[in-house]
């Protein structure tokens, strides 16, 4: 009768741990929170350092077609 006691306490209180652990794994932590941010600042980081190379490519294609056309008009 004891042992059964003893169970079924053992039990209930390692149910209601369990309960309160899950319940306190919903919040994000800070430092969860603050990794976050940081994905979210390189991924924004990357979008505008690949913008600036795509815009120094055109600027420089178009440099070398301005530089084309001078040669050409300059052996005429």
């Amino acid at each position: 009768m004891k042992l059964q006691l003893l169970r079924t306490f053992a039990l209930s209180l390692l149910i209601g741990m369990m309960s309160l652990g899950l319940a306190a794994c919903e919040e994000e932590a800070p430092a969860e929170q603050a990794g976050e941010n940081v994905d979210e600042a390189m991924d924004e980081t990357g979008e505008n350092v690949d913008e600036a190379m795509d815009e120094a490519g055109e600027s420089v294609e178009e440099m070398g077609e301005n530089v084309e056309e001078a040669e050409d008009e300059s052996n005429y």
